[in-house]
């Protein structure tokens, strides 16, 4: 492990495998360098391996000796991440390594995400493989791909693959939580095309920036009500409008469905000399939005930039735009009756753009009920055919249905109460993990999730408190053990 960063911490084998998966880029639909390499390590430790025709990898470990009768367990994560940077960073996603950074007790990373969403949770199962120590019977390490950008990973996972009946999801961020159900979803997608204009005369180019907020994940921290920069940044727009003739150019706003949208920019053209008026405008609405964001987002903030002139869209095609983006929802839609503080139902709209001939945008749907979800959809699509413009659904994937009384969930607590002294705590989460998607197609598995501390996933800013990795690691390992001894046998 040759970056200083990591000098010292431990387990020294999980904190060396994510240093490694720091050092290959594996974007969403791009983890083939990553999975090639992991391939070639668990090929040369003598590990079965398979790539399915998804591009997940399976890696087989036999049992330790003596526990050749303990019930399989598959260890779960996958290999992509969320890449979001700060506008000033050079990183490239797609050629860069990772630049981790010790602040504190947390390791984060310099104008980046970092990863440790599902790094982390991959380098402890890349280390259960490697440490010829550990009791346990027959593993399944279970590498899924494509996670972060429609789960098409898990999608594509056959049933009858998968011999064990025990799961460890490897893939939540509060450490002392199991996780035993979480929010299935879909995305609606639109998209229309447009008839562009030349710049009208006698006006002049502007280019409007809102910058600054937090963003976050689109499901972890959607109760938070951290502000959606697509959202804010129309709102400034429509009152642009009502003060002058304005013509927009352009509009783009955040970089990944399942990320809150931390910027977005307008390119408009308004008349001639109003440039003062507007950016006074902008003050009196950064001023506005940050008593709105008090305690939240409260370092948003607006600025005016010229630009070159260029073609516009048209007025018919800039109207509905805007209004539909104005109306559209986001944010939390209803709260659960059945599991008090969690959030039943949101919607976050993360990706737009448009151009003078076209326009897309993106919605994330996550719901704990499946009928929930299709209907918030389904408004949506209904929103957006108001004006003709196609709305598609896509990529549904059902939620996770809790197993309160699963033996392996009982086993875990257990372990966990008589190594750590505390008593764990059990939660539904409302992201989306991939376990409602494998227990789809393996009805008889019972999952359970844990993992590390993590903040700000999904966004610059994201860390994962160190200490909380090797309590992981005591932990995974202790509940391996004691499946060995006979432990939560599956039903």
């Amino acid at each position: 492990m040759s970056d200083p960063v990591f000098s010292g911490l431990e387990p020294a084998t999980v904190w060396a495998h994510f240093a490694t998966l720091c050092s290959i880029p594996r974007q969403s639909k791009a983890e083939g360098a990553l999975r090639d390499r992991i391939r070639q390590w668990a090929d040369a430790k003598g590990l079965a391996t398979t790539v399915d025709a998804a591009g997940n990898l399976l890696i087989r470990k036999p049992p330790a000796p003596g526990c050749e009768g303990a019930p399989g367990v598959v260890l779960q994560g996958h290999l992509d991440m969320v890449c979001q940077k700060n506008p000033e960073s050079p990183h490239d996603f797609s050629r860069d390594p990772i630049r981790p950074l010790r602040q504190d007790d947390w390791l984060a990373a310099d104008g980046t995400t970092l990863g440790a969403d599902n790094g982390i949770g991959v380098a402890l199962i890349l280390s259960v493989l490697e440490d010829g120590s550990l009791l346990h019977g027959p593993i399944e390490a279970l590498l899924t791909v494509d996670e972060e950008a429609g789960m098409g990973g898990a999608q594509g996972l056959e049933a009858g693959v998968l011999q064990g009946r025990l799961m460890l999801n490897l893939d939540t961020e509060e450490w002392g939580e199991f996780y035993i159900g979480c929010a299935g979803g879909l995305d609606v997608n639109v998209h229309c095309d447009g008839a562009e204009e030349h710049f009208p005369t006698d006006f002049e180019p502007w280019r409007i920036e809102l910058h600054g907020l937090r963003g976050g994940h689109s499901g972890v921290d959607i109760h938070e009500e951290r502000g959606n920069a697509i959202k804010l940044l129309v709102r400034v727009l429509r009152d642009l409008e009502r003060l002058m003739p304005l013509r927009l150019a352009g509009l783009a706003g955040g970089s990944a469905r399942n990320a809150l949208p931390r910027d977005a920019v307008a390119r408009v053209a308004v008349p001639l000399g109003r440039g003062a008026e507007i950016a006074a405008t902008l003050a009196s609405w950064e001023e506005r939005l940050r008593t709105e964001l008090k305690g939240v987002d409260e370092g948003v903030s607006l600025r005016l930039v010229q630009d070159d002139p260029g073609p516009v869209m048209s007025a018919e095609d800039q109207a509905v735009w805007l209004a539909s983006l104005h109306a559209a929802p986001h944010g939390v839609h209803r709260r659960s009756l059945s599991v008090p503080g969690v959030v039943e139902t949101s919607n976050n709209l993360g990706v737009v753009s448009l151009t003078p001939t076209e326009g897309s945008c993106n919605f994330m749907v996550r719901s704990l009920l499946d009928d929930a979800a299709l209907a918030l959809a389904d408004e949506i699509v209904s929103l957006f055919s108001l004006s003709g413009t196609r709305a598609e659904p896509s990529g549904h994937y059902p939620g996770w249905a809790p197993q309160a009384d699963s033996p392996l969930l009982a086993l875990c607590r257990s372990v966990y109460q008589r190594e750590f002294g505390a008593e764990s705590h059990v939660q539904v989460i409302h992201a989306g993990l991939e376990c409602g998607l494998i227990v789809a197609k393996y009805p008889d598995m019972q999952i359970v999730s844990f993992g590390p501390t993590i903040r700000g996933a999904h966004a610059p800013g994201e860390r994962v408190e160190i200490a909380s990795v090797g309590r992981v690691w005591h932990l995974l390992t202790a509940i391996l053990a004691a499946t060995a001894a006979g432990g939560a046998a599956p039903q």
